[in-house]
Formats: C-alpha cells, structure tokens, sequence
C-alpha cells in the first residue's frame, strides 16, 4: 500500500512539475538545460518513471521560481505522511556508518570504476526484485 501512495505522490509531483514549467513557458529542453541534465530526465520525471531526488526538487523550485511546498500542495495528509515516513527512512539509512563508508569508497574510484560499480548494483537489485 506504501509504493501505491508513493507511485501516486510521483504522479503529482509530476503533474505540478509539467504545470509550472508551461505556465512560464518553459519547453522541457529548456528545464533541463537550466539544471543540468538531458530532457528526457525531466519528461520522465514529469510521467513519474524516475522519483525526483530531494536535491533535484530543490533545485527544480529554484529554477520554477517556487517554494519546495508548492510540489506538495493538493496532497492528502496521508500522502504526505508517507513521505515524512519514507525521508525519516531514507535519513537513517544514509546516516549509517555502512552507507557513509560504502559512499566513501565509491568515491575514492575513477569514473569509469564508479559506473561499472554502479552498474553491476543495478544489475544485482533488478536481479533481486525479478
């Protein structure tokens, strides 16, 4: 029930990206230009294929010109408790010293390493989830 909610906050988040960046006339080349990415990035973000980072709904709303909060609006109060659960979540794995030495690491390697690496993660999570 928690990934429905989820797979419904991205819809939403979504919608309101899309509606922002026409009401100021923005094509998604444009967005995407002004943060740094490819504008398939932000037509999946904005059909809910890929889950917008906090990071990148911060920078989004710099670049919209919006409070984070307005991604939020019109969402029910179950919805967003979801969300805190899954960010108090989400803080206490990467507060772990496993994650912070396992980021610490990757780091470390070249950027050719670091694909690979992240790569065969992938590979291994699909592999896990099939």
């Amino acid at each position: 029930m928690v990934g429905d909610s989820m797979d419904e906050i991205d819809i939403h988040l979504g919608r309101r990206l899309r509606r922002r960046r026409r009401l100021l006339g923005l094509t998604q080349q444009e967005l995407a230009h002004a943060c740094g990415v490819r504008f398939q990035q932000i037509q999946k973000y904005e059909c809910a294929a890929n889950r917008m980072s906090a990071a990148r709904l911060w920078q989004l709303a710099e670049v919209l010109e919006v409070p984070i909060s307005y991604f939020y609006e019109g969402l029910t109060r179950d919805q967003r408790e979801s969300i805190e659960r899954e960010t108090t979540s989400a803080n206490e794995t990467l507060a772990s010293k496993e994650t912070q030495d396992l980021i610490h690491a990757y780091y470390q390697l070249g950027e050719r390493p670091r694909r690979r690496l992240l790569d065969l993660a992938k590979a291994m999570n699909g592999e896990i989830e099939a």
